[in-house]
């Protein structure tokens, strides 16, 4: 199956209704053709059935995405590579970070963050990278390496973890402070103890919203 013939499939389910409350929702940074979740996952299923088949990355395409004008071809593209994860290979962590801070907004961002997770679980010596990634002036860099890790479990890499939410302690970004609430609360499910520490230790310099989210569950 052509990648290429989805859009065409996008551009015929466009529901120009429904895409003006979409692009309100996004506070009108993006047009949008119309199409939520469920019709969407529906369209792109077989497409992304197929290329896996192939077991190769097509960049074009995901080029071809990004540089549409509609939000939903960056979907695609995410979730494309979120199907086709296993195939990344290290060499490709640079395209992933031109994605991240390409058209950037929660919405795309967070697609692409466990993605990036995933090639980071296989390549040891990008956690380099991704360190400094937490530091960068760039704010969806930081918020990815907060949340690469993310249901990781008990294959979190905790010393990571712990180096990179403390490179973004007394951040005032909402996006970045609310990343650090999410980390958090998802490894307070496998190690609560942890969690509380690591809340106790650094308290003065954490936002509320950072607090608010890590305790959610403990």
């Amino acid at each position: 199956m052509n990648l290429e013939n989805l859009i065409k499939e996008f551009e015929q389910n466009a529901n120009p209704t429904q895409a003006k409350f979409m692009e309100k929702y996004m506070k009108n940074k993006f047009l949008f053709f119309g199409i939520q979740a469920p019709k969407r996952k529906e369209l792109w299923a077989p497409y992304f059935k197929e290329a896996k088949k192939t077991k190769n990355i097509d960049w074009n395409f995901i080029k071809y995405c990004w540089e549409h004008d509609k939000r939903e071809c960056q979907y695609i593209a995410g979730y494309y590579l979120k199907t086709m994860q296993k195939f990344l290979v290290k060499e490709d962590l640079p395209k992933l970070k031109s994605l991240v801070v390409t058209k950037s907004w929660w919405d795309s961002v967070d697609i692409l963050d466990r993605v990036i997770g995933s090639l980071i679980s296989r390549y040891s010596e990008l956690e380099n990278v991704i360190l400094e990634w937490s530091m960068d002036d760039n704010i969806w860099l930081r918020r990815v390496a907060i949340d690469h890790q993310l249901l990781r479990k008990e294959n979190t890499n905790v010393d990571l973890l712990e180096k990179i939410l403390i490179n973004n302690l007394n951040h005032t970004e909402f996006f970045v402070n609310k990343a650090i609430g999410w980390a958090l609360r998802d490894y307070s499910k496998t190690n609560p103890k942890w969690v509380k520490s690591f809340i106790e230790k650094y308290y003065k310099q954490m936002s509320n919203l950072s607090i608010k989210e890590a305790g959610k569950y403990l």
